[in-house]
């Protein structure tokens, strides 16, 4: 626990920073100021590789939002909504889906909340896998990466060689590969936070989430938590208990953190609070 607080201390300085130093940003420009080739409904994808995910795939590792007629559609629809207020409120386009500990179905949460986003027209989503210890977001898609966030981070690899369309119209991936160890300060490094401005900032339509590892085991959610605009964590009903919950925003003081989502409740599947 040792490092992460001293985490939690770095966290809050690099903010502090970050809001001393940095000249005001620029407001991300409206549609008018950056032509696109295309409405973004009729994106075409030229130099992300495309990856067909079956129905049966789609079904096989629950991804509910991209199932016509699943029930649990309307709840991501609810979540998505939520989502919107607070990011329209705020000026914000960037989430990082977290949780307490392990296994409380962060991972799912966040593609199927990414899958939901990039269903509204008015929008096109990148989702990153910044749980660069356990990358695992290409297995819900079925593929198997070459190259991923990790090898931009080390070497001069593009993101246009990297990033993958998983046949879900306006969602793009960004996946990782294999494990490293170093991963807080590959997070907090200064290419990381290059590349989040740049996808943040490049389309005013665009809306970034990154799947990031439990706070309380290691301390990578906050080492990326200054470069982000809010947080949502994610429970899991039965496993999460109020002790764990309470000191992961303890832990996460100073860092918006936009909701809450309690994942196999056997009141209500998939409530969101």
């Amino acid at each position: 626990m040792e490092r992460i607080r001293q985490a939690v201390e770095q966290a809050s300085r690099d903010r502090k920073t970050k809001a001393k130093d940095r000249p005001e940003a620029p407001a991300r420009p409206s549609s008018k100021e950056t032509p696109v080739s295309a409405p973004t409904h009729e994106i075409q994808y030229t130099q992300t590789r495309c990856v067909d995910v079956s129905p049966s795939l789609r079904e096989d590792r629950k991804l509910v939002a991209a199932m016509p007629g699943n029930p649990l559609q309307d709840t991501y629809r609810m979540l998505r909504t939520r989502v919107f207020q607070e990011l329209a409120a705020n000026d914000w386009n960037t989430i990082a889906v977290t949780s307490p500990a392990t296994g409380s179905g962060k991972t799912l949460t966040a593609i199927n909340l990414a899958i939901t986003i990039a269903m509204d027209v008015s929008h096109t989503t990148v989702l990153i896998d910044a749980d660069l210890r356990y990358p695992a977001i290409h297995e819900y898609f079925g593929y198997t990466p070459e190259l991923g966030l990790n090898d931009y981070l080390d070497r001069d690899i593009p993101l246009s060689s990297i990033l993958f369309h998983p046949d879900i119209d306006r969602l793009t991936v960004l996946p990782g590969r294999a494990a490293i160890s170093e991963s807080a300060e590959a997070l907090r490094s200064p290419k990381m936070v290059a590349m989040i401005q740049e996808l943040k900032n490049r389309y005013s339509d665009r809306i970034v989430i990154l799947d990031v590892p439990p706070v309380l085991t290691i301390d990578d959610a906050l080492a990326l938590a200054p470069n982000v605009d809010c947080m949502l964590i994610v429970m899991e009903y039965g496993s999460t208990s109020k002790e764990e919950l309470r000191e992961a925003i303890e832990l996460l003081e100073g860092i918006p953190i936009i909701g809450t989502v309690l994942n196999k409740s056997e009141k209500k599947v998939g409530s969101v609070y």
